[in-house]
């Protein structure tokens, strides 16, 4: 069985103030034709349909175009919703789709019932799970769990789970020791992360959320990571579709389909006259790409920013590299501090009674922190 991977569209995004709503539809122009050709049975979007929970009218108009068109082609279509969407409005519509093939997550109660679709080697169970935090297992299920893995493994143990047949899950979810990029959100502490063994009675594991492609699990679990680049963090990242091909057990084989954006991201450096000169930039596509270039000028430049503009359209970002710069940097700019936020209150309060937490202190506090962060849209 032969299905198609996606995630983490983001449709109706801004960078830097620049709306990639026209990017974004020619990517799903391209994922459109590429979907065409390798005719798939199922295609997967295993969340972040939208960047925000209230997407513009012209996001959801991109995306209603794509749906309609993606199901005329003919693959069963899965949809969940990510922690940037709102589940609830998601859904809305979902038992009407359910006729053209397009099935989306409802909102998270508790259970979650298997879509069959067969193969020449049988039945493929596909699970639905919408982006989840401890306190929706709490509320569904009446269940108290510790930490995001635990509210995994309780929301997997209650899918009816048929034994002898290939699995396949949608999740949502930031799977320890996966690699970040800029443009995702960042839990303090890694409060959100998830233990890949959760995903173990699955044959393929299709995550979202990661906007970096990559393999965990020996390949069984997968991000395939975002159709465009949303940060410059991703500017050496080439993009692609995953697809994920089933055969007969546990045989499993991932391959990838390159998508190629109508503008990259680029990150340029050098002095301000370098980059001015038409030998630089001829012949290269950096006049229409997303740009953050580093002057290395030693003085600032005036009127940089507009001159550089007349030559790179699409300048998102401009910064400088000198000797000024860079002592600055060494005063005020601290090490990354990766302190969970309960070692951070535990120092905290060592350092203000020399004496450090109780247990029934610490325990009190691990609680509040899982709840304030839970509560966070």
């Amino acid at each position: 069985m032969k299905l198609i991977h996606l995630s983490d569209l983001h449709l109706g995004k801004r960078v830097n103030e620049f709306s990639m709503l026209e990017d974004q539809a020619y990517i799903l122009e391209q994922i459109l034709t590429l979907v065409r050709e390798e005719a798939p049975q199922a295609v997967l979007i295993a969340g972040d349909v939208y960047d925000r929970p209230l997407p513009g009218a012209d996001a959801v108009e991109l995306c209603d175009d794509f749906l309609v068109r993606l199901a005329g082609l003919g693959p069963e279509i899965f949809l969940i919703s990510g922690n940037h969407d709102s589940a609830e409005r998601l859904a809305f519509g979902g038992r009407l789709m359910e006729k053209s093939g397009v099935h989306l997550a409802p909102v998270y109660t508790g259970r979650v019932e298997p879509y069959t679709l067969t193969d020449p080697y049988g039945p493929v169970d596909i699970y639905l799970l919408p982006f989840i935090k401890p306190a929706h297992v709490r509320h569904a299920l009446a269940f108290e769990p510790e930490s995001y893995t635990q509210a995994l493994e309780m929301a997997i143990s209650q899918m009816p789970l048929r034994p002898g047949v290939r699995r396949v899950l949608a999740a949502h979810q930031f799977v320890t020791g996966a690699q970040r990029s800029d443009s995702e959100e960042v839990s303090v502490g890694g409060l959100d992360n998830v233990d890949a063994s959760v995903f173990a009675p699955f044959t393929y594991t299709a995550l979202g959320h990661i906007h970096r492609p990559q393999n965990l699990a020996g390949g069984r679990v997968r991000y395939c990571g975002s159709p465009l680049k949303y940060s410059f963090s991703e500017a050496g990242h080439p993009k692609s579709l995953t697809v994920a091909e089933l055969g007969e057990g546990d045989s499993l084989t991932i391959r990838t389909l390159p998508l190629t954006p109508r503008r990259d991201m680029v990150e340029l450096r050098g002095r301000y006259q370098e980059l001015m000169r038409r030998d630089f930039y001829q012949n290269t596509t950096w006049r229409e790409d997303y740009l953050h270039i580093t002057l290395t000028d030693e003085e600032d430049v005036p009127g940089a920013l507009t001159g550089l503009r007349t030559v790179y359209r699409n300048l998102m970002r401009l910064d400088y590299d000198n000797a000024r710069t860079r002592a600055r940097a060494e005063i005020t700019a601290p090490g990354p501090d990766t302190r969970s936020p309960l070692q951070l209150l535990e120092d905290f309060y060592r350092l203000q009674n020399n004496t450090p937490l109780s247990e029934e202190q610490r325990a009190y506090a691990q609680a509040l922190i899982e709840s304030v962060w839970e509560e966070q849209p």
